[in-house]
Parts: structure tokens; sequence; C-alpha cells
């Protein structure tokens, strides 16, 4: 949860170091993670965050390079995903998507069904550029065992969507 003087605080499960807290420890009370934060998303064992000045953190199980930190590494602590342009972060278990400033929209992680925008099935695991540049909005959809889903806003209003449509989730 972020507070709205930008303090970022997180409790709970400690599993894969998903609380940024550089343990495996379970709190039940919130506890501040340092800096000063403007958005989060927690997904599965896994966090990112966009902190005020632009830079993008990211933490916990990273198995499929869903951190974007190009590794598999788990991390119990905030590594910064290189970039100083981000606006936001989204994303499930398995995957991720930012949008930075400029408009563009980027992915990265598990790429089942060409969640990830790029016409291929490739995993990435560092941020790829999806095809655009007016991105305003996005969200992630679906179940990471059917591949997952985004669909996306750019400026002009028109609605995008693509990875999996295995249960509708496209609207096509």
């Amino acid at each position: 949860a972020i507070k709205t003087n930008h303090e970022l605080y997180s409790w709970g499960a400690g599993i894969e170091g998903n609380l940024g807290h550089n343990n495996t420890t379970n709190y039940s009370s919130p506890t501040q993670i340092p800096g000063s934060w403007s958005k989060v998303t927690k997904s599965g064992y896994n966090a990112k965050a966009v902190k005020t000045d632009g830079t993008l953190w990211a933490w916990g199980a990273n198995t499929q390079g869903n951190l974007g930190l190009n590794d598999a590494i788990m991390y119990s602590s905030p590594v910064q995903i290189p970039g100083t342009t981000w606006r936001t972060v989204g994303g499930e278990m398995m995957h991720t998507w930012a949008i930075k400033t400029d408009g563009t929209l980027w992915g990265w992680g598990q790429n089942n069904a060409g969640v990830l925008g790029q016409n291929n099935n490739v995993q990435y695991s560092s941020p790829v550029q999806i095809p655009g540049t007016t991105w305003s909005h996005a969200t992630t959809g679906g179940h990471p065992s059917y591949g997952g889903s985004i669909m996306a806003t750019k400026t002009d209003g028109t609605l995008w969507a693509w990875g999996t449509g295995a249960k509708g989730q496209l609207g096509l």
C-alpha cells in the first residue's frame, strides 16, 4: 500500500522475498519499504513499483524473468529495472507490463500465447517494447495457465487486446 505521502508499506507472507524487506519473514503489520513511491503492483510472489522519480523497481519470485532484471534470480529487496521514465506498472504472476511517460508500452516475463505482444512465444527477462507509442493504460486478464492476456487503450480511445482468448477474454 502507498500512503498519500508516497511511503510504501507491505505485510503478510514473505514468501520468496515478495515483501521487499530483504528477507523471507512474514509480517503481521505494515512495514515501510524505504523510498518515495507513486505506483505499486503485487502479483503472486513478486512486486513491482514506480518511484516518484520515474524509476522502476522489482522484487520477489523471478522464475520466468518476470522482474525484468535479465535473469531468473529471486530478490528480497527492491532492485532497479533500467530506465528513468516509467509512469505505471502492472501484470500478473508470470509476466509484467509497464508504460513509460512517452507512451511506450513494455512487457517481459513468460510469453505464453503471445501475451507480450511480440508475435511470438519467446520468454523475455528484460523489458521489450510492444509496438506503438501512444498507450495510455493497460491491464492484465486471463490466468497464467492459459497464457494470460493484456488489454490496453491508446490516447485516441481505441482498445487493443492480445494474448490468449481461450476463455473469451479478448472480446473477439
